[in-house]
């Protein structure tokens, strides 16, 4: 009864606002519009665009204190960010799906990850302080950005040039990890500094480094010295060191533009064992306490070259190049706690991906009034391999993924407020048969000023390095991949309704209401198989997933204030291997969203809070006894997030200093029944989803000239 009344409240809101500014439209003074890049054939303002494209802008990034994409993703409708205490890693989920169904792209270009290419990544490693704007697309799009964009894409926009001759910012932002705060070993502790310059009319160059250093969250933990109460050694959330180096330069005249990017990543994170063997020497009554413990070094170096520009009359091409490298090396040991002593050790890369990827377009090569062209190719070319996918012992196996891809899309103007964008790609591989990706994009602007947008698309997920080449067996365990998995076929149909309303240059509303449909066949699952010698499991394909959902966004801004309210209802169906029927039916989960921002205007003080309401999940999941196999609807319990900042700009602007308090409920574990026990380990009971409240202080400098 709540979710309903909560979707009817929706309901009413937005279709009342868009009511009481009939009358007053034509009065409306229309403010700057931003532009959007995904997507779309040339930079449009985000009115035009064909997608509909949300934009986290400079201004929300810098209100959220937010120095990874996890921290800008965190109030996001429709968006989960799932932290892994034991891995240090936070993935993205969507419409029930994990990162590997979702694309994050950085200009354009994938991101190079330890377990994907522009899938997968962890966003803690995605620093934001080069960053413009971060674009999110829902939806397929596999047409414009090939395989595993199956639920949509976030496209990070960075910044190209500069006012001022001279640039400089340099900031220091220091957090607590919940309660924990020190200058030695506890919170988190950020410092950046970049440098830019506009060396001609044409040509500008930027440097950046940011150090990022969380020292863990120890909770009831007493570090890694400590070798008293057993399972009392360690963090509860690991350690990690991060150094990133960034540089650019970019040539731009006319409409030709030529842009380099070097990026260099260095993350180190420690895995302190929490249990340890005393070595008790009951002779002498001494004790010599040794603890197993691993240091995870990853390191990313990226190189992207990007031409774009008009040939005269004939056409407009956009051409990125980039090779990417990323490794991750494991240093375990054996160490002495009382007397500071590391031994027995080893160093092992444990995984290794080389890609190289070009991707081009091509445009306006037809000059006709109502119809717009483009061609495009996209190359990729990926090697390296996973210790962790290998048997035990066994020496690593290379393994080249290639994919080569040609794909046409077209926006035809059928009427003045009618549009239609129909496109194509064939998807061609080294290792999978011939994959095929469709859209099309219908566009109606209606006389009231509601733009209409029905989208569809398909793309593939292509299966991962560890679903195919897994092979991890001993007297313990059977885990192989599958060579010959299929890519799985995702869908999806958007059908979406927006306005924007300007009632006069004080008061203005943006509302949008969409209803959604995705589905995803030949889903990769791990199969149980029961053979002669024992239990074996292994990745098939034969699942299918549904989610069906209606999503409701309002914006309003009034003189000082913004307000915003978001409302979603999100059903999830699972088709399992050989489960029951009654299985397969769709749980709901409903999701709110809320932000208001105020600025003082005398003193130009902003003050900013965000508000995200996640609602109970379902999902069916497998359980085995002695009595054989059954299944049971699992519950994952609620909770809300609530974030607050206040932001005071000081010195005409130069000097920025923001305050703010992050998971101000207090939210630590979530109690959950929905988690499905694998190979590896069983379904916990309690999930790790943060610290727990944490405060942070961001001092920032900018100085042009």
């Amino acid at each position: 009864m709540k979710h309903k009344s909560l979707f009817v409240l929706g309901l009413c809101s937005f279709f009342s606002t868009g009511l009481i500014a009939q009358d007053t439209l034509s009065s409306a003074q229309h403010k700057l519009e931003e532009i959007v890049i995904s997507g779309q054939y040339n930079p449009q303002s985000i009115n035009k665009a064909v997608n509909n494209v949300t934009v986290l802008n400079r201004q929300r990034i810098e209100n959220l204190g937010a120095v990874t994409l996890a921290d800008a993703l965190n109030q996001v409708m429709n968006i989960s960010i799932l932290p892994n205490a034991t891995t240090g890693r936070s993935s993205i989920k969507m419409f029930g799906l994990d990162g590997q169904y979702f694309t994050i792209l950085v200009d354009n270009v994938p991101m190079i990850s330890d377990e994907g290419f522009g899938n997968n990544t962890d966003l803690t490693q995605i620093n934001l302080d080069d960053v413009a704007q971060i674009e999110i697309v829902e939806g397929s799009m596999g047409v414009d950005y090939g395989a595993n964009a199956v639920t949509g894409i976030i496209n990070i926009i960075t910044k190209k040039n500069n006012i001022n001759d001279w640039n400089v910012r340099a900031f220091i932002q220091e957090e607590t990890v919940g309660k924990e705060y020190n200058f030695n070993d506890k919170g988190k502790h950020i410092q950046g500094l970049t440098l830019g310059h506009n060396i001609s009319d044409n040509v500008y160059a930027s440097v950046s480094y940011t150090h990022n250093d969380f020292k863990g969250w120890y909770d009831q933990r007493q570090g890694f010295t400590y070798y008293g109460d057993q399972d009392k050694r360690g963090h509860e959330w690991l350690p990690k060191n991060q150094d990133n180096l960034k540089a650019f330069i970019n040539y731009h005249k006319g409409s030709y533009r030529v842009f380099y990017k070097f990026e260099y990543f260095d993350e180190r994170m420690k895995n302190y064992s929490k249990s340890f063997d005393l070595n008790e020497n009951p002779l002498f009554e001494t004790i010599d306490p040794i603890a197993f413990d691993q240091k995870i070094n990853t390191k990313r170096w990226s190189n992207v070259l990007n031409t774009s520009g008009r040939i005269e009359d004939l056409m407009f091409f956009d051409l990125s190049f980039s090779y990417q490298k990323q490794q991750k090396t494991n240093n375990s040991y054996r160490y002495r706690i009382r007397y500071d002593e590391k031994f027995d050790q080893s160093n092992v890369k444990t995984e290794s991906r080389e890609v190289f990827f070009s991707r081009g377009t091509f445009s306006e090569f037809i000059n006709w009034d109502n119809a717009k062209f483009q061609l495009g190719y996209e190359i990729t070319n990926s090697k390296g391999y996973s210790a962790m996918s290998q048997g035990l012992g066994e020496k690593p196996e290379n393994h080249t993924l290639g994919s080569y891809d040609f794909y046409a899309s077209s926006e035809i103007n059928v009427l003045p407020r009618f549009m239609i964008r129909p496109g194509y790609r064939l998807m061609t591989s080294n290792t999978f048969e011939n994959q095929h990706a469709l859209s099309l994009v219908l566009k109606y602007v209606l006389k009231s000023g509601y733009e209409v947008r029905a989208t569809f698309g398909t793309s593939p997920r292509l299966p991962s390095y560890e679903e195919l080449y897994t092979y991890f067996v001993d007297v313990n365990h059977d885990l192989q991949g599958n060579p010959n998995l299929k890519p799985e076929k995702g869908k999806t149909f958007f059908l979406n309704f927006k306005k924007d309303i300007d009632i006069n240059t004080e008061l203005e509303f943006s509302t949008s209401l969409t209803g959604r449909y995705l589905e995803v066949n030949d889903k990769i699952d791990i199969i149980q198989m029961y053979e002669p010698t024992g239990l074996k499991f292994k990745y098939m394909n034969v699942d299918r997933y549904r989610n069906i959902g209606l999503t409701f966004l309002n914006q309003v801004h009034w003189r000082n204030i913004d307000f915003g309210v978001g409302f979603t209802i999100s059903g999830s169906a699972q088709q399992m291997f050989e489960a029951p029927t009654d299985t397969d039916k769709y749980l709901y989960t409903p999701e709110v969203t809320a932000n208001v921002s105020y600025k003082l205007p005398n003193w130009n003080t902003s003050f900013s809070l965000y508000y995200k309401y996640n609602g109970e999940e379902y999902k069916y999941v497998m359980e085995t006894d002695m009595f054989g196999e059954y299944y049971f609807k699992g519950k994952q319990n609620s909770y809300s997030w609530l974030d607050f900042s206040v932001r005071q700009p000081l010195l005409d602007r130069k000097l920025i200093a923001t305050f703010g308090v992050r998971n101000i409920f207090n939210v630590i574990n979530l109690k959950t029944t929905a988690n499905t026990a694998t190979a590896h380990e069983p379904g916990a009971t309690v999930m790790p989803i943060a610290y727990g409240r944490s405060c942070f202080l961001k001092v920032q400098y900018n100085l042009g000239f």
